[in-house]
């Protein structure tokens, strides 16, 4: 019988000879379906829920998603956990309570309200986010890593857009509230989590995981790329959709149309960009990224000197997308040159790592952007900037002990 065999431990390798629907990877597909079913919905209803019923200013917003990156600041803590409960449980009860706390978004209309209710569903999201990272890489093999990668997102965009697709066509046709919308896309992820609790065995992988901190000298470049890839996510993630809003008045409807584009063409060309990762390299990809990412924030900034109306800024946000899916090569690059023990424990240390910024960027940001969002962009910028800089160190081909370009020629320590 399939229920109950939840309970069973079965190795990677005799996981990947079960029928496709109760494999490894397909446990990864389901999971990256259910998350976004929630986080997805939140996102779009968000700005207009603190706008319209909330009356959020900037500042408000910035506290709001200070807050939010709180426990993935704390996501370290996942290598505590990880000694009394197994990874693939914890990343489903993490799923539950992000589909619990976002279930019960409209029951708290308020500043201090929604403080408390976001930071439980993101302890739900960050602590979800770490496993997930770090069952992917121990999961996939390093040859099919890009491609199958790629293809998660690319069922992660799909269920984000069946989520902005059933927003757009009954939210104004049905009248719908922000409490049943809220109700229904946590409740679907938190029975979609418990389901495969129930169906999937124990997966073992072949690696035992250490179970205390790791932080590796040779690991320094995948840190500091993180670090900066927090930063500046955080600029586009709490302001991007905020604009929209603020600046161009958009409403529940257009703001989800936008996202629903977005998720399109994130469908059809994360695909593609796992195999060009796999073709040309993570150096080549994250330099094409920071590039692009450094023009699309500058011309951000120019949408408040230049008053460029609202179909460029709608551009720029699909842009934006695009460039961000080539992240996945921060993940490729760390997976090629990490000891493969080290994956869980330095997955919670570099989400740590990527959220130092965001405990703090948001609201001090949230104060600038009330005198001079052009300033909170040219920030962005910067850091992009930063990033590409970083992006030349990554070797063409990297892997232990050619960890960065520098280390070249060189014999390098084991830590």
């Amino acid at each position: 019988m399939v229920i109950g065999d939840n309970l069973k431990i079965t190795s990677l390798e005799e996981g990947r000879k079960l029928p496709f629907w109760r494999t490894p990877i397909a446990l990864l597909a389901v999971m990256a379906f259910a998350m976004p079913v929630a986080f997805a919905t939140w996102s779009a209803l968000l700005n207009n829920f603190v706008i319209e019923v909330a009356s959020f200013d900037g500042s408000d917003i910035g506290w709001l998603h200070t807050v939010r990156e709180i426990p993935g600041f704390l996501a370290i803590g996942v290598i505590f956990l990880l000694i009394f409960i197994r990874e693939q449980v914890l990343g489903l009860v993490s799923l539950i309570l992000l589909g619990v706390a976002t279930a019960l978004t409209a029951q708290f209309p308020s500043l201090g309200g929604l403080l408390f209710v976001t930071l439980i569903s993101s302890i739900g999201f960050h602590y979800y986010e770490t496993v997930n990272q770090s069952l992917q890489l121990q999961w996939i093999e390093k040859d099919r890593a890009p491609q199958v990668l790629g293809w998660l997102l690319s069922v992660g965009s799909g269920a984000t857009l069946l989520a902005y697709l059933l927003i757009v066509v009954t939210w104004r046709t049905y009248e719908l509230s922000y409490d049943l919308v809220y109700w229904v896309s946590g409740g679907a992820t938190a029975l979609l989590a418990l389901v495969c609790f129930l169906i999937y065995p124990q997966f073992e992988s072949p690696n035992p995981q250490r179970k205390q901190m790791v932080l590796r000298r040779r690991y320094w470049l995948y840190y500091a790329l993180q670090f900066m890839s927090g930063a500046r996510r955080q600029i586009f993630v709490v302001f991007a959709g905020f604009m929209m809003v603020e600046r161009y008045g958009f409403e529940v409807h257009h703001i989800t149309s936008l996202y629903m584009v977005t998720l399109l063409i994130n469908m059809i060309v994360a695909p593609m960009l796992g195999k060009v990762v796999a073709r040309f390299g993570e150096r080549l990809a994250l330099i094409v990224e920071y590039s692009g990412l450094a023009a699309v924030f500058v011309l951000y900034a120019g949408l408040y000197i230049f008053d460029w109306g609202f179909v460029f800024a709608a551009v720029l946000y699909v842009v934006n997308h695009i460039f961000f899916a080539l992240a996945l090569a921060i993940k490729t690059y760390f997976q090629k040159i990490a000891d493969p023990a080290d994956i869980a424990p330095t997955a919670a240390v570099a989400f740590t790592i990527n959220h130092i910024a965001a405990v703090f960027l948001p609201a001090g940001l949230g104060y600038l952007w009330l005198t001079s969002p052009t300033a909170v962009f040219v920030a962005a910028a910067l850091m992009a900037c930063i990033s590409l800089a970083l992006s030349f160190l990554v070797p063409r081909h990297p892997k232990e002990g050619n960890e960065t370009v520098l280390a070249r020629g060189a014999a390098q320590p084991a830590e």
